[in-house]
């Protein structure tokens, strides 16, 4: 199983999810239900995930995605607020939550 996309916008990750099922590739939906637990958990952690079961068919959701989204930067970025690096797939510091710079 593999990270596709991540996102706070629930109707995204959920417009995502039946886009990909429709086209027969298989994924889970993490984090669904925890964003009421964040505060008590780092908020970053809280935001709903989609995962792709089977690694073979990544390349081609990512395509899939893509072609909804926009391309996704994948180069890696500093965190503003702590000087962290970060691997350009994800929105947020995973050490302090911040919100990645400009259209990242």
């Amino acid at each position: 199983m593999k990270r596709l996309y991540g996102s706070d916008d629930r109707a995204l990750i959920a417009h995502l999810r039946a886009l990909l099922e429709t086209r027969g590739i298989a994924c889970v939906l993490r984090n669904e239900f925890l964003g009421g637990a964040a505060g008590e958990l780092p908020p970053h952690e809280c935001s709903p995930e989609l995962w792709v079961v089977d690694e073979a068919d990544w390349a081609r959701a990512r395509q899939l995605v893509e072609a909804e989204t926009g391309p996704v930067d994948t180069t890696p970025w500093t965190c503003p607020g702590c000087g962290e690096i970060i691997e350009g797939q994800f929105a947020r510091c995973w050490h302090c939550g911040r919100e990645a710079p400009g259209d990242n």
